[in-house]
């Protein structure tokens, strides 16, 4: 009797069931990506980005040039500004040019703080070669980037419950590359509001002054240099006649027999 059961209704029973049960999981796995694409369309339109309730985020930054007549004197009031202002020098440098000795640096320093350093650190300057402060609101990329990042958290959430729903190693594959592309965009869009942040917390100024090289100053020095090495010279050209010394008297000596037979000569012709 049980024999009797166990046998197939018939021919290609077990073909027909095997069908029925991979089509079953095909729409599964349709249903899921489905739902997937679903997820991302409502999560789209529920996260518009907006500027109104949120802190306005500002970029401020500004260069300045002008002449000093010490930059020894002039670094050390710049740093008294950086120390009270609870700044920091990002960079600096130094470098001569045939006119002028110059310095350069790049100051950062909380937002607030920007206006009364600048005033320090320039204190008692008469007259700039060039200054220029500018502001760049970033309030409207800051707050779409924002928003990226919730609506990319909100559907990784959806993907991982799909993914403790997936049965088929394929479904799971595919999931996890998802996800994995997910987090990518995550990561870079969080360094991008991290960088955007700390921009508007913190201002920049770049500071460069010099000092001019007076023509005259440079003349003198240049004409005590030439005095040296024109001794030094002479002084080099009498090692090399005292090594020569005797050929020097030869040629004196043929210089005179030459002058006494020409002598001589005129004489005898007379």
């Amino acid at each position: 009797m049980m024999t009797r059961l166990c046998k197939p209704l018939f021919p290609g029973f077990y073909l027909l069931l095997l069908l029925i049960v991979f089509l079953s999981s095909c729409g599964s796995s349709e249903k899921n990506q489905l739902a997937a694409d679903e997820s991302m369309q409502a999560i789209t339109a529920e996260a518009p980005a907006t500027v109104g309730d949120t802190e306005r985020k500002l970029v401020k930054t500004g260069s300045v040039t002008f002449e000093t007549s010490s930059l020894s004197e002039t670094k050390k009031q710049i740093d008294a500004a950086v120390k009270k202002h609870n700044a920091y020098i990002a960079s600096e440098q130094a470098y001569t040019s045939p006119s002028s000795q110059n310095y350069t640096l790049i100051v950062r320093m909380p937002a607030n703080h920007f206006d009364a350093l600048l005033a320090d650190a320039t204190a008692g300057v008469g007259k700039f070669d060039s200054k220029d402060i500018g502001i760049q609101d970033v309030t409207e990329e800051f707050v779409d980037v924002q928003a990226r990042i919730r609506t990319k958290k909100e559907l990784e959430s959806r993907y991982l419950e799909l993914l403790k729903k997936a049965n088929q190693i394929s479904e799971i594959l595919e999931i996890e590359k998802q996800i994995g592309e997910l987090r990518a965009d995550i990561e870079a869009a969080e360094g991008r509001m991290r960088y955007l942040s700390n921009q508007s917390e913190y201002a920049t100024l770049t500071i460069s002054y010099y000092v001019s090289m007076k023509p005259q100053v440079e003349f003198a020095t240049k004409f005590k240099q030439g005095i040296a090495t024109g001794w030094d010279n002479f002084m080099w050209m009498l090692v090399g006649l005292v090594h020569i010394w005797p050929l020097i008297l030869l040629a004196i000596l043929l210089v005179w027999l030459f002058r006494y037979w020409r002598k001589k000569k005129r004489t005898i012709d007379r």
